[in-house]
């Protein structure tokens, strides 16, 4: 697959014949490198059945490939100054549509339903701007169970953490967050070489593809996510410090004795089933203490 906008030449002129720069607030970093934008489009696995979201689409080096490839193309896009451009560059297709808003503030679910009924699938694909990765990730998840497959170019050390595994420093709350909704890797590492302006880091594509039934069933699920974060929010402290930090240490002592845990265990070393059974303990046990 071809563009003619995911190139050095094409972004530079637009950019410039257009007066305008990359903007830091917005985290704007062009994808210029070819091979890179076919292989997410390859890895989306995205066909004419397909209803594609797109969280800042830019320029549209990798809105113009979803066209080729997707039925529908939704796409959000917060910076005004971008849309009568990705407009001009797009102009030979009829399959999308820009919604100049803050994909944070949108109602996913209203947007999609306009379209939902003509495809068989919905899957979010996107290079996502670095400054608010990770509560746009944890958002579409909240917000919304329609979309069944992610394919996110995010920040190389935001998908460590996305794709890691218990025992191991990348291991964190948000890794329990993927693990409960389904199954996420990296399939791409792209370097900061690949874009203009290049930003300081390098980046990496993950792609989740969520469980087709609940798998998991804590008591609560939202106090689940909470002992989940208070768990690890010093990694380098005991479980009972951590979670000692809203509940009574001889509560927690007491649990982890009941639970068959060593008292100097540490969140790194639990997986999503040891969480869930402390949260279940404490649902039944400690609501006291809430």
């Amino acid at each position: 697959m071809q563009n003619k906008i995911g190139n050095d030449k094409f972004i530079n002129e637009s950019l410039k014949n257009n007066n305008i720069k990359a903007k830091k607030k917005f985290g704007q970093n062009f994808l210029k490198d070819q091979s890179i934008l076919n292989n997410i489009v390859l890895k989306s696995e995205i066909d004419k059945d397909t209803l594609v979201i797109e969280i800042g689409p830019g320029l549209g080096s990798l809105t113009e490939l979803l066209c080729e490839k997707a039925g529908f193309v939704l796409a959000y896009e917060i910076d005004s100054d971008l849309i009568p451009i990705l407009n001009n560059n797009l102009d030979k297709y009829d399959n999308y549509e820009i919604i100049n808003k803050d994909i944070l503030e949108v109602d996913i679910n209203e947007d999609i339903k306009k379209y939902q009924k003509n495809f068989k699938n919905i899957y979010l694909v996107a290079n996502l701007p670095y400054y608010i990765t990770t509560p746009i990730i944890l958002g579409m998840l909240s917000k919304t169970d329609k979309i069944k497959r992610y394919v996110m170019m995010m920040q190389k050390e935001v998908a460590d953490r996305l794709t890691s595994k218990p025992k191991t420093k990348d291991y964190a709350a948000i890794t329990l967050a993927i693990i409960y909704r389904g199954i996420a890797k990296t399939v791409i590492n792209v370097p900061r070489t690949s874009f203009i302006p290049e930003p300081n880091v390098d980046s990496s594509v993950v792609r989740l593809d969520l469980y087709d039934n609940k798998k998991y069933f804590p008591k609560s699920e939202e106090l689940f996510f909470d002992i989940a974060k208070l768990a690890f929010t010093q990694r380098r402290k005991t479980l009972i410090n951590n979670l000692g930090s809203k509940y009574p240490k001889e509560f927690i002592n007491k649990m982890l004795i009941d639970l068959d845990y060593k008292l100097s265990v540490r969140a790194e070393e639990l997986d999503i089933l040891d969480f869930i059974k402390i949260s279940d303990y404490i649902y039944e046990r400690g609501k006291k203490y809430d």
